[in-house]
């Protein structure tokens, strides 16, 4: 039986590569799955094809609705976990039955080099990378307060989050060429997988029911407005933050310096704050994100349309 309590900093990253304890030193909880979550070897996200191992990404994993399927929730995981890594979480909610009308996409991120990792631990490649799940390249960890999100920017893989941007945005065509407006899609994630859903949801060109970001962060931010469509669809999307306070991978400030950004701009941004929380979740922030689903996304009625 599994409990939702805190989980550590240091915690398998990935069962399904090569042992290497230094990576696990390196990324101890920007991959870590919910609290709770059991991790099995994930051999999908590396075995979709053996002749093109970097370019692999496994199928989504999907909870389809438990009645009529009326709304859909992507939700984008962290650097080095998979889908399957918030499968609990999902599987939490709806066992609460408050969701009942949602369908829960889980996606993966397809396998590529993390120069932070061979930066700092493969001193014979230095500039190839580490291979592992990753929804953008990371260059540097930039675990400083005094760094601010436009420099953070600056040193950001551009062309892995826009290619990130365009596979979530093909999921989300799915859906709705599928019967689900837009409207009914809340687009979310934790972590890297957080990061990638912002920008993918404040530039949009299509309104969503809601965005969701848990200790993560806003890159591209210096390059936000001139991304964002002319007709600003999500200008009034909700947004929901969650961060620990005592994150020390993606730091509480630059979670709250994306609040004030966005506050700044017009949005509508609430950032909850979990005290002593490291990288990682806890109950009350799940509870938090499914009643912010609850109200983003209310169930509409077997007689209705």
């Amino acid at each position: 039986m599994f409990s939702f309590s805190r989980i550590p900093l240091a915690v398998a990253l990935i069962a399904i590569a090569i042992a290497l304890p230094l990576y696990l030193d390196l990324l101890p909880a920007g991959s870590e799955p919910p609290p709770g979550t059991q991790r099995s070897p994930d051999t999908d996200t590396f075995t979709d094809t053996d002749t093109d191992r970097m370019a692999a990404r496994a199928a989504p994993l999907v909870f389809p609705a438990l009645s009529r399927h009326t709304a859909t929730v992507i939700f984008v995981h962290g650097l080095g976990d998979s889908g399957r890594g918030w499968a609990d979480a999902v599987q939490l909610w709806q066992r609460k039955h408050r969701l009942d009308e949602v369908k829960f996409v889980l996606p993966n991120a397809r396998v590529m080099p993390v120069t932070v990792v061979s930066s700092r631990f493969c001193a014979e490649t230095p500039n190839q990378g580490y291979p592992m799940p990753a929804w953008f390249d990371i260059k540097s960890l930039g675990a400083s307060p005094d760094k601010t999100l436009d420099e953070t920017s600056r040193d950001t893989d551009e062309p892995g989050i826009l290619e990130s941007r365009a596979y979530l945005y093909a999921l989300i065509q799915q859906e709705v060429s599928g019967g689900i407006s837009s409207d009914r899609i809340v687009l979310g994630g934790f972590s890297q997988g957080g990061a990638v859903s912002l920008f993918s949801g404040l530039t949009a060109p299509f309104r969503l029911a809601g965005i969701v970001g848990l200790s993560c962060w806003l890159p591209l931010s210096h390059k936000l407005k001139e991304s964002i469509p002319e007709a600003s669809p999500n200008q009034e999307t909700p947004i929901f933050m969650g961060h620990g306070d005592a994150d020390q991978t993606v730091l509480y400030e630059w979670g709250a310096a994306t609040e004030k950004r966005l506050k700044d701009l017009g949005y509508d941004v609430t950032l909850e704050t979990y005290g002593g929380i490291q990288h990682s979740a806890c109950m009350e922030e799940f509870d938090d994100v499914e009643s912010f689903l609850v109200s983003r996304l209310p169930a509409k009625g077997s007689t209705q349309v």
